[in-house]
């Protein structure tokens, strides 16, 4: 029997409950029987100078999942070299599960808005299917916008892929701001999160 993957990427900076309530709401929602959570290296939108060091995300992200069988951190999106496309990302994972198994990779709202820009988008619709995990407010999408890059069919699989997920009011940008600020970030984070950002001094406003 095929399995079902869902590959959820992210700079997980630093990786929060709203990640974690979307991951299993997509896997219920899809059926999937796991799902793997690839911090980045360094995503093509940000600048280094924009995120902590990669192998605290990648730590925080480990922490966070050590003990939920449904998900996985993996590092393959740290340890490749060049840059870090989803296309060449799902193609890694083919190869190492097979061709029986099928590739659901996870985004957001905003993320879908920004598809049309990505590498090689209509080879990358065709290798997985591309899920959108999104808010009850965040509106309309420009369909057309698609329309230069793929074809009907592959818009109608995107659309169909728009799924209702809960609508969890937590950023990583506000997170930073409280640690910044001193103020607590309980229920914000896993706890062991917390204690890792505690701990190291991240996000800690340097003097």
């Amino acid at each position: 029997m095929p399995r079902r993957i869902g590959l959820y990427g992210g700079s997980f900076d630093p990786i929060h409950i709203g990640h974690l309530i979307v991951a299993r709401a997509v896997a219920e929602q899809m059926s999937l029987d796991r799902v793997l959570m690839l911090p980045a290296a360094q995503p093509p939108h940000k600048s280094p100078d924009q995120l902590a060091p990669a192998e605290h995300r990648a730590e925080m992200v480990r922490l966070a999942v050590a003990d939920e069988p449904l998900f996985a951190m993996d590092r393959w999106d740290l340890d490749r070299p060049g840059p870090a496309y989803t296309l060449d990302t799902v193609r890694h994972f083919r190869e190492m599960l097979g061709p029986q198994t099928e590739f659901f990779w996870i985004i957001g709202s905003d993320s879908l808005r920004e598809l049309p820009t990505w590498y090689r988008v209509a080879e990358l619709v065709e290798s997985c299917r591309i899920v959108t995990a999104a808010r009850r407010e965040s509106g309309p999408f420009d369909w057309d916008a698609f329309r230069p890059l793929l074809k009907d069919a592959q818009i109608r699989r995107l659309e169909e892929s728009v799924l209702a997920t809960p609508t969890i009011d937590v950023s990583a940008t506000e997170i930073r701001a409280r640690v910044r600020a001193e103020r607590s970030i309980r229920f914000l984070v896993p706890e062991v999160v917390g204690d890792h950002i505690h701990r190291t001094g991240l996000y800690r406003a340097k003097p």
